[in-house]
This record gives structure tokens, sequence and C-alpha cells, in this order.
């Protein structure tokens, strides 16, 4: 059985106007692979995970969770009661 890593890539991407491709090349691998991570459809290595913390200049924790990241505009009420 696999855990889930939750992760905020995408968000973090368009937020910043990076496509796939540019953040590939910038962490040199293949655009798929960017997509895949997006998805949940890998989990990265602790040294990939490391290298997108660095890029985005945000602590690897604000990209990777095991538990799922609150939806953005929930209010803390919102959070707690889903914890």
């Amino acid at each position: 059985m696999s855990e889930v890593i939750y992760n905020r890539i995408a968000m973090l991407r368009v937020e910043r106007g990076i496509s796939r491709r540019e953040l590939a090349e910038a962490l040199g691998v293949h655009y798929q692979t960017v997509g895949y991570l997006e998805r949940g459809e890998f989990s990265p290595s602790l040294h990939l995970a490391l290298r997108l913390s660095r890029y985005f200049e945000v602590p690897v924790e604000v990209l990777f969770s095991i538990d799922p990241f609150p939806r953005i505009g929930a209010s803390t009420s919102d959070a707690q009661r889903s914890a």
C-alpha cells in the first residue's frame, strides 16, 4: 500500500506564471515528470523535493504534506473541523 503525498506544486507554478516545461528545465527533469508530480501520480525523491523547495523559495512543508492541505479561503474553524 503506497502513501499519498499531497503537494502544492501546480498552485505555486501557476501563481508564478511558470509552465510545466519551464519548471522541468529548471529542475533538470522531463516536463511529464512535473505533471506526474502535480497529479500525485509520482512522489519525488528527497533530493527533488528539496530542489523544488529551493526553486520556489519556500520550506519543503509548504510544498508537500502527508495530510490534505486545507482549501484556500477556508476559515480556521473549517480547517479544524476537517482535522
